[in-house]
């Protein structure tokens, strides 16, 4: 009696392991690669996967891959070399970041925006001059995410990838290593309170904040170096004179 053989059954593939939920895409990603490279299963000068692994490994899409690169770009964890990859840094010495708890009231406040003021009006104009078109990519997408999201938790982590994005597009780590751990420290508190301590309208507020952010994107973009410094001293400097005024009017009642 003739039997017909049952064709092969493949084996099943592997479940994929379970992926946690996160607040954030790109924050699950950074979070992955953060505890590798500190675990030391990713060494220094390693380089990283490729973008569609890492779309695959972690099941996101392209756009959130490149704002976790820029996470841990902006963190002095790896850096991109353009047309070869991404590769792990090596650890940053622990004296060189500025504790935030240190960071205590508006006066400080103002003295570290004057220290931004020196850095990250020269960081513009060497972005001007240096950047490439996929920097390009990456900083307008952070000003449509500062912008759409305006008021809102979001817009103050797009406001530091901004800043830091600029950083990164100077080619100078150093620039990075400092910048990232000011914008860190500094900004989300100066931009959450900046608003309400100078008693201005919160919708106005944020359309001053939003267009001196669509200034400099646009000298960089124009790569006006002079135009692109001129832009980000007038930002920075409006901030630390909406905090002067708040310093004022909270010195009588001290």
């Amino acid at each position: 009696m003739n039997h017909t053989a049952a064709p092969a059954v493949p084996p099943p593939a592997p479940a994929a392991a379970p992926r946690k939920k996160h607040r954030n895409l790109a924050q699950g990603v950074v979070e992955s690669f953060t505890q590798a490279i500190q675990a030391g299963t990713l060494k220094p000068g390693e380089k990283l996967p490729t973008e569609s692994v890492i779309m695959d490994l972690h099941g996101v899409s392209r756009t959130v891959v490149r704002e976790a690169i820029s996470h841990l770009q902006a963190a002095g964890l790896v850096q991109t070399r353009h047309g070869i990859g991404t590769f792990v840094l090596e650890p940053q010495p622990a004296n060189l970041r500025i504790a935030s708890d240190t960071i205590r009231t508006i006066g400080d406040v103002l003295a570290i925006l004057e220290l931004r003021i020196s850095l990250e009006t020269e960081a513009a104009w060497l972005a001007a001059t240096r950047r490439s078109d996929e920097q390009m990519q990456q900083l307008g997408e952070a000003l449509a995410r500062i912008q759409t999201s305006a008021g809102q938790p979001g817009s103050v982590e797009a406001d530091v990838q901004f800043h830091q994005l600029i950083a990164q597009a100077t080619g100078n780590r150093y620039f990075v290593d400092i910048l990232s751990d000011l914008g860190n420290t500094i900004i989300p508190r100066a931009r959450v309170n900046s608003a309400q301590l100078a008693h201005s309208d919160p919708a106005a507020y944020l359309e001053r904040v939003n267009r001196e952010h669509d200034d400099i994107y646009h000298a960089i973009l124009r790569q006006d170096a002079e135009a692109a410094r001129a832009a980000m001293r007038t930002h920075l400097s409006n901030s630390r004179e909406r905090l002067r005024r708040a310093q004022e009017d909270i010195a009588p009642q001290a």
